[in-house]
């Protein structure tokens, strides 16, 4: 019998990119292990489809859908405000929407390329956390989790840019938790590997890539959006009450295989 150290009865979470993907799995979970759960992306429709899955699955008033661009700040502080309307209070915030519209070496890529790229990736979960914070401040805890990469580690020729975002990204969690600390409230930062996701398409459908990726990783494969969910699960509950200002990785052992 568990002894509730994983229940999220009664929180309420916001999942940025859960329409699909990695976000998506994260909501499932969520809803799964009894939280609350603002559906975002772009588009209203995929909002709709997963919020309605939840609610169908786990009882209505489990999850809304709120379409958001996270290049908007009306549109988050509008993702903030409904889902404190109508969910409550937010108690874990998972910074996951992210986007790279540029693939190949940095000296190709445009100004503006760059500046939507910091600004999706980095700035957008500034703001997000900003407007999340008197929730938790008020509540004496919360859990921000950020969705970063193994790329913020290492270097690339096709997706450089979106790899000193993700770094970015590290670093924004760490400061967060120096800052945030006294307040009990916990940000921390998930750092997958290749996931096969619709973002990361160009990658693994590219043959090339491919076997250099099952080469080099110990697991001999790439991973699912349900592989990255339970370590959401884990940060936002109690099991990870000592736990701030880290960052987990999640790649099936790629970063610690030498690449030959």
């Amino acid at each position: 019998m568990s002894d509730g150290t994983f229940d999220l009865t009664g929180r309420v979470a916001i999942v940025t990119g859960s329409s699909r993907g990695i976000g998506a799995a994260i909501a499932r979970k969520y809803a799964a292990h009894g939280a609350k759960v603002a559906i975002s992306s772009r588009n209203q429709d995929a909002c709709d489809a997963v919020a309605d899955e939840l609610n169908a699955q786990h009882g209505a008033g489990t999850a809304i859908a709120v379409a958001a661009s996270i290049s908007r700040k009306e549109d988050l502080q509008n993702l903030v405000d409904r889902t404190r309307a109508e969910l409550g209070p937010i108690d874990i915030l998972v910074c996951n929407a992210a986007s790279n519209p540029y693939y190949g070496p940095m000296a190709g890529i445009s100004d503006d390329q760059f500046r939507k790229i910091m600004d999706n990736n980095i700035l957008s979960n500034h703001w997000l956390v900003q407007m999340a914070l008197p929730d938790m401040k008020a509540a004496g805890k919360g859990s921000v989790i950020i969705i970063s990469s193994i790329g913020g580690m290492q270097g690339s020729g096709s997706i450089g840019v979106y790899n000193i975002s993700k770094a970015a990204d590290f670093q924004l969690a760490r400061n967060l938790a120096y800052e945030l600390g006294p307040d009990a409230i916990r940000v921390n930062c998930i750092a997958p590997g290749l996931i096969q996701t619709d973002m990361a398409r160009a990658l693994w459908e590219d043959e090339k890539v491919m076997g250099y990726v099952r080469r080099i990783t110990p697991l001999r494969r790439i991973g699912q959006p349900d592989e990255i969910a339970g370590a959401a699960v884990f940060l936002a509950s109690d099991a990870s009450t000592y736990i701030t200002g880290q960052s987990i990785v999640i790649d099936g052992g790629t970063t610690i295989a030498a690449a030959l």
